[in-house]
């Protein structure tokens, strides 16, 4: 994982997991967050493709996760004051990424691919089977966070930037020091 992108990928992976909450026990909690972790990561590194991007977003901030509260329901009042901390460090953009290539394995693994000699894959080696191939164990363990009706508004979001981003056009988020635009 990039250490630069630490803080945004635990905490876009921390708000999904609590948004679309996984079913079962403890087995079924590591096979949700490890599916979860995977898209976002891959949902960050494509959004932030250098060192620089990832370096640029953690100085000035994500932008937090006030508006995918709401899109969820999660009022303000009823977010914890200790989760306020975290919540910072959302990013919009990245969770509905991560929910598009939760929703659309083929998306995933075109996403997958498209990290193929990325700045932040340079060297290493990674097995994202989770999110590009699912197995009916990683489907039980997180039916709500694969659920594509139930992410459909947020995966919405920025679905447009994302396809464009796969295809090599131009994207215009807003990027970490403006608001991010629907895509």
């Amino acid at each position: 994982m990039s250490a630069d992108l630490s803080p945004v990928i635990a905490a876009t992976t921390q708000w999904l997991l609590r948004s679309y909450p996984g079913t079962g026990g403890a087995l079924d909690a590591a096979l949700a967050e490890a599916q979860a972790s995977q898209a976002v990561m891959v949902a960050a590194w494509l959004r932030y493709p250098t060192e620089a991007d990832a370096a640029l977003v953690v100085f000035v901030g994500p932008g937090g996760s006030d508006r995918l509260d709401w899109l969820t329901g999660a009022e303000a009042a009823a977010v914890d004051e200790a989760d306020a901390g975290w919540r910072t460090w959302v990013d919009e953009v990245v969770a509905s990424w991560a929910a598009c290539l939760l929703t659309m394995p083929s998306l995933a693994g075109d996403a997958v691919a498209a990290l193929d000699g990325s700045e932040h894959a340079r060297g290493l080696v990674f097995d994202f089977r989770r999110l590009t191939d699912p197995g009916e164990q990683d489907r039980r363990a997180a039916p709500l966070l694969r659920h594509p009706d139930l992410l459909a508004p947020l995966a919405g979001l920025h679905r447009d930037s994302l396809v464009k981003r796969l295809h090599g056009e131009p994207v215009d988020e807003g990027g970490p020091l403006g608001d991010p635009v629907a895509g």
